[in-house]
């Protein structure tokens, strides 16, 4: 059994990866323990209310790599311990038992070599597979430049896997993780992509990675622009398939004359989950959100910020426009926004009826007509002082259980 310390600093120093929000796994439970299938994991919530978790766990902090960045480096002062696979599975199930967790998150510093850690972590989720016959969620945190083989066996166990791009350019790799390069961490994620397109289209028995992949960047760490960051976001989406691209606010938890002193904006990291929703759900382009060489406004979200870009475009008829348009007015999130296509077919909508789809009239009414009337600001510049003025109002209330139905029904959906 794993000792107490040894515990605390692994999962300690597993807290710093935040790609792991929800499973999406089909695993069903077919005679053991477990299910990844009904509800996903991770710290998160379930359609139905209930709260989830995993266990979150390094295999090692006991890295050869020296990535300025990371507190597990290799000239980082931290005390080194390790697991073996038998202490983790044991620790799973016990933990898993006791319905403390409904699922595994499991990395590992590179101790050794790329090879070798990467073999124990195939070791540790082939065992709770095969012989504990463990049925919930299992992400697992890649090794770059371990074997193929090691990578395709690794996925026939675990719901999801994920290779952290870290930095958003070649140069930014080069000066502060040197171990690593952007082809050492996009080749596996082209390799499961392709075998999953396989396996897919030969039908196989069984799953193969059914959560699919993620990746993470920190934002702040170097100096790459947002533009730069949301095209390589949209790049991966479209050629890799990835799931979820996470962003991680830099924190400057080492000291080192390559990097900043002050952490990362939480606000910067929020605009780019925005983005990231409107590239995702709403139908918008990388080039339509910023310039490459350009930051997203802080003071905007990135939907009002193209809004306010192009208001030649606007006001639309809420009773004429396409869904396509609908989803690029502020205020308009995707369930309103079929929500007024399904209403208009029946009768002719006013802003009472849009009040009570849950519209966010406050901002929307600058973009749209309904009936022929318009309840908006009378220029642009009063529309961006109002759009402005309503986000700092936001930006500085913490969000609660008990924030108002409209403030948290937005937050639950991601609605812009």
């Amino acid at each position: 059994m794993i000792d107490e310390r040894r515990l605390r600093i692994l999962t300690e120093g597993a807290k710093f990866d935040v790609s792991c929000s929800s499973s999406g796994s089909k695993r069903k439970n077919s005679g053991g323990m477990g299910n990844g299938y009904p509800s996903g994991c991770c710290h998160s919530f379930t359609p139905d209310g209930r709260c989830i978790s995993l266990l979150k766990i390094l295999l090692s902090n006991n890295c050869i790599y020296n990535c300025k960045y990371c507190p597990n480096r290799l000239d980082a002062d931290v005390p080194r311990v390790s697991a073996s696979p038998e202490e983790i599975a044991e620790l799973t199930l016990d933990f898993y038992k006791r319905n403390y967790i409904e699922g595994l998150f499991l990395s590992s510093a590179v101790d050794g070599s790329p090879n070798d850690t990467m073999e124990r972590l195939v070791r540790t989720v082939k065992l709770l597979r095969t012989q504990h016959r463990f049925h919930g969620y299992i992400h697992l945190k890649g090794i770059p430049r371990a074997d193929e083989a090691l990578v395709r066996e690794a996925a026939k166990y675990a719901d999801r896997m994920s290779y952290n791009i870290e930095l958003p350019s070649e140069r930014s790799l080069k000066l502060l993780a040197p171990q690593k390069s952007k082809e050492s961490l996009l080749l596996p994620m082209r390799q499961l992509c392709e075998e999953r397109r396989v396996f897919r289209e030969e039908k196989r028995k069984g799953l193969f990675l059914p959560a699919g992949q993620t990746t993470q960047m920190i934002v702040g760490a170097s100096p790459e622009k947002d533009g730069q960051i949301v095209r390589l976001t949209q790049s991966l989406y479209r050629n890799l398939g990835l799931k979820r691209v996470y962003f991680s606010a830099y924190v400057p938890v080492v000291h080192d004359r390559l990097l900043p002193d002050r952490p990362a904006g939480q606000l910067h990291e929020h605009r780019l989950y925005q983005a990231d929703w409107l590239l995702r759900f709403y139908g918008f382009t990388a080039e339509e959100l910023a310039p490459e060489d350009e930051d997203l406004p802080l003071d905007l979200d990135p939907k009002c910020a193209w809004a306010l870009r192009n208001m030649q475009l606007f006001p639309v008829e809420v009773n004429r426009a396409p869904l396509e348009m609908l989803l690029r007015v502020p205020g308009i999130g995707g369930r309103s926004a079929q929500k007024i296509l399904e209403a208009r077919r029946y009768t002719k909508l006013t802003f009472e009826h849009l009040k009570k789809m849950r519209v966010v009239l406050k901002r929307a009414r600058h973009f749209i007509t309904a009936g022929g009337k318009f309840y908006g600001a009378n220029s642009d510049t009063a529309v961006r002082n109002l759009l402005t003025a309503g986000e700092a109002g936001e930006n500085a209330v913490q969000l609660s259980f008990f924030s108002d139905a409209e403030t948290a029904l937005s937050a639950l959906t991601g609605e812009l």
